[in-house]
């Protein structure tokens, strides 16, 4: 006799898990996969906030040795210009030197757009021909060219801000507040281009010239004053300045405007939020200043490295400019201006993020968020 249906099914389900049973088990492992990455991101959070809390209280204590040991800063005294031309040499300084590898493409494909196709492929060719050191082109005298210029740019705008809100008195000082930051921040330019000419100069001789000129920065200094006097040193000065100024003039009321802008639409007062988001606020407001610097001042920059590069012993400023734009023509002058664009935005709102975080470790507030009277009064 053979067994019956029920015996059958009976016996074969024995030995087969259940749809339902499988399904519940399926669940508790799903669950258990879940709450393991769920954990996993909770520790981890956990463990980057107590790094940051720690962080932020190794700042206090160092700031606040650093506050002690350099006294109270009084706002408009020589010692506030002093630390405000300290950060302004770390903002630059680090800043620009950090961007040296974008720099060197930059100036590279201005002086001749055919040398590379992209930036891409100017870095792949600049790596397999240089090597590492070969990105880093240039980066001595950028570093000491922009740690002299962002000294006396931060520094103579704190100087010539004050200077002229005073000339002119508070109440017109906020009426044209926007003229006052414009002509503050070209005076200190003037002058901050008076250092940063002969740096620039080496630098960009040792990044359009395969291989470089140069190969140090002072032994460059030395060269050119050999060969062509002091005034080889300063044969870009006045591009430098068509450049600097327009860019700064833009770098600094943009900043102060889209700054103040942001606080206002933001909820409550500058003074009331933390030193990270004013931080914060400090790197968006200059990252958006920079892209319209890059715009405003790239065919100066352009001429700049055409100048240094290009411009033929005893030939005069005006009929130097004049071959070098026939050669390259109005679409010429715009050359490199998107990877500038990058390099400008970045920089500066790393400039003023830097240059900020520096006030506030000094114990100084931050830059910009209201009228100049208002800043005078906080401070």
């Amino acid at each position: 006799m053979f067994p019956s249906e029920d015996i059958i099914t009976d016996a074969f389900s024995s030995h087969t898990p259940r749809p339902h049973i499988q399904r519940s088990r399926d669940h508790v492992v799903k669950r258990r996969e879940v709450f393991t990455a769920w954990s996993v991101v909770e520790d981890t959070k956990k463990k980057a906030d107590a790094l940051a809390k720690e962080a932020t209280h190794e700042f206090e204590v160092v700031s606040q040795k650093a506050q002690a040991k350099a006294g109270k800063i009084e706002p408009w005294t020589p010692k506030y210009y002093a630390a405000c031309t300290f950060g302004g040499m770390l903002a630059c300084g680090l800043t620009h030197t950090a961007v040296t590898p974008l720099d060197l493409v930059k100036c590279r494909r201005q002086v001749d757009p055919r040398l590379y196709k992209s930036n891409m492929q100017a870095f792949g060719k600049i790596r397999a021909a240089e090597g590492i050191r070969g990105i880093f082109t240039g980066w001595g005298p950028t570093f000491f060219g922009y740690s002299a210029q962002g000294a006396f740019k931060y520094g103579g705008y704190e100087f010539f801000k004050k200077f002229y809100s005073d000339l002119v008195g508070a109440e017109n000082a906020n009426r044209w507040k926007t003229s006052l930051y414009l002509t503050a921040s070209a005076s200190a330019e003037l002058i901050a281009d008076l250092a940063l000419c002969p740096f620039e100069a080496v630098k960009v001789r040792m990044q359009t010239t395969i291989p470089p000129d140069f190969r140090s920065t002072f032994g460059g200094i030395s060269t050119i004053i050999s060969k062509e006097g002091t005034a080889g040193l300063y044969k870009g000065l006045y591009p430098l300045w068509g450049r600097q100024i327009p860019y700064t003039m833009m770098k600094f009321a943009s900043f102060e405007t889209i700054v103040e802008m942001i606080y206002t639409s933001l909820p409550g007062k500058k003074s009331d939020y933390g030193k990270g988001a004013q931080t914060g606020v400090a790197f968006t407001g200059g990252y958006l200043a920079g892209i319209l610097c890059a715009i405003v001042s790239h065919p100066a920059d352009v001429m700049v490295s055409k100048l240094n590069a290009n411009r033929q012993a005893g030939e005069a400023f005006g009929a130097a400019m004049s071959r070098i734009y026939k050669d390259i023509g109005f679409k010429g002058l715009w050359n490199g201006l998107p990877v500038r664009i990058v390099m400008i935005g970045t920089l500066t709102g790393l400039q003023w993020m830097i240059y900020d975080s520096f006030k506030i470790f000094m114990g100084l507030p931050t830059t910009g968020g209201g009228p100049v009277a208002e800043e005078k009064k906080e401070q």
